[in-house]
Order: C-alpha cells, then sequence, then structure tokens
C-alpha cells in the first residue's frame, strides 16, 4: 500500500468521505465529489489528501512566525473536540455561538476580555470583599457569562493571521468576517458549504466526531511542527549571533 493509499485510509475510516444528500450540495461543492451512493454525496478523499497537505503546509507556516490560529466551531458534536485541540497549542478558540464582531470589532471584544480578567483577578486576590454578598453574587455571574462568551479568547491579543473552522456554513458570520478583513480561512466544509468563501479548504465530513476530531488534530499537530521549527529557526540565528559577536 502506497503512502498516499495509507492517508486516504485514514480519512475513510475517520468517515470523512460521506457528505450530505444530494439535495444539499452547494454548487461548489461538486468538484471535490467522488460521485453520489444512494443519493448521499460521497468526497474524493485523494483530494481531500492533497487539500488536508496543503491546509497543514500552511498552519505549520503560521505558526513558524510564531503568529496565531484562531479555531471556531461551536456545533455541540464538534465544540469539544475543537477546543480540546486548541487549548493542547495554547490557540485562541470560539466553542460556542460566534459574537458578532469578534473580528470586525475586536477593539470592543478586547475590551470585555480586559473586564473578564480584571474580575477574576479581583475576585482571586479578595478584592470584592468589601461588596456586598448580593453584589459579589452579581459579580459571579457576570464572571460566568463572560467566561461563556469570551474565555476562549484571552490569549488573543490581537487579529489572529488564520481561522480554522469546523463546518464554515454554521460558521458563516466568522468566516464573512474573516473574508472581509483578508484572514485567510481554513475550513472543514461539507457537501452543504460555499467552497469559494474558504481559502484552504477541507473537503470532508464536518458533522461525524471521528472525522472532525481527525482534521483538529491535523492542524494542531501542523501548530506543533511550525513552532518546533520556528524554535529550530531562532536557535540557529541566535547561535549565528552568537559566533559573529565573538
Amino acid at each position: 500500500m502506497t503512502e498516499i493509499q495509507k492517508e486516504v485510509k485514514t480519512l475513510f475510516d475517520a468517515g470523512a468521505h460521506v457528505g450530505y444528500s444530494r439535495t444539499r450540495r452547494h454548487p461548489t461543492a461538486a468538484k471535490y465529489l467522488f460521485g453520489t451512493k444512494d443519493a448521499v454525496d460521497v468526497f474524493d478523499l485523494e483530494r481531500t489528501q492533497g487539500l488536508l497537505d496543503a491546509a497543514r503546509a500552511f498552519i505549520v507556516g503560521v505558526a513558524t512566525s510564531g503568529k496565531q490560529v484562531l479555531f471556531v466551531g461551536g456545533k455541540p458534536e464538534s465544540a469539544s473536540l475543537l477546543k480540546t485541540s486548541a487549548e493542547s497549542v495554547g490557540m485562541p478558540y470560539v466553542a460556542s455561538r460566534w459574537i458578532g464582531g469578534t473580528l470586525t470589532n475586536f477593539k470592543n471584544i478586547r475590551q470585555r476580555i480586559d473586564l473578564l480578567l480584571t474580575r477574576v483577578r479581583d475576585r482571586d486576590s479578595g478584592a470584592l470583599a468589601k461588596y456586598t454578598k448580593r453584589e459579589r453574587l452579581l459579580i459571579d455571574r457576570e464572571i460566568d457569562e463572560l467566561l461563556n462568551r469570551f474565555g476562549g479568547l484571552v490569549t488573543m491579543n490581537d487579529l489572529p493571521a488564520a481561522l480554522f473552522v469546523v463546518d464554515t456554513r454554521h460558521e458563516n458570520t466568522a468566516v464573512r468576517e474573516a473574508n472581509q478583513l483578508n484572514i485567510p480561512v481554513v475550513g472543514l466544509s461539507s457537501s452543504d458549504c460555499n467552497f469559494s468563501e474558504v481559502k484552504y479548504p477541507i473537503p470532508a465530513n464536518d458533522t461525524s466526531i471521528r472525522s472532525v476530531r481527525f482534521v483538529c488534530e491535523e492542524m494542531a499537530e501542523a501548530y506543533k511542527e511550525g513552532k518546533r521549527q520556528g524554535a529550530s529557526k531562532q536557535k540557529i540565528k541566535s547561535e549565528k549571533s552568537d559566533i559573529q559577536e565573538g
């Protein structure tokens, strides 16, 4: 079995080949399909693998340069998987409902994040002791609400260099905001998605837990690889500098 055959088999075993029914197909998905079986679209996994490799290479490049990738995917079946992958590489994420303006109005969003950090710091330091029990309860509720909305964005001090999105149709608002700001989107997209909105599409099942987990982990591993490459380049640069100074 060749390497590409092994990779395609891994995708197949993850259920990545299964799209939606033909009636739900977006016109832009047609070129990524192998065919239709029992009225359900089936992806061409050899092409999917090639596009997955391209997406990985892009993410490696982003990580090598030390920039951030924002992980986005709030569907119930993908949220915890996406959050786990993002946290494994220390990247910001949105694993709940996308708040409109998260990118296009980031200045105000960052103010909300800073408020969250201030509230948590005050609570942990005991600075809230001066308030009444009811006031502290209200502040705790505010913290919980802010955590739910913005907790995954705490490490994002500026706009990200790229988005990785699970189900670009479901997360259409995030994709539109990224496109408006010329932020490249890597998207796990099933046959009902508009592929013209995604710079680095990964045409595959975006609902199956196995498929989503596989692609999320691939993106996290790509980021880890990029960080290793970036650290190696920085080490070589530092050694050269030391030699020149010596």
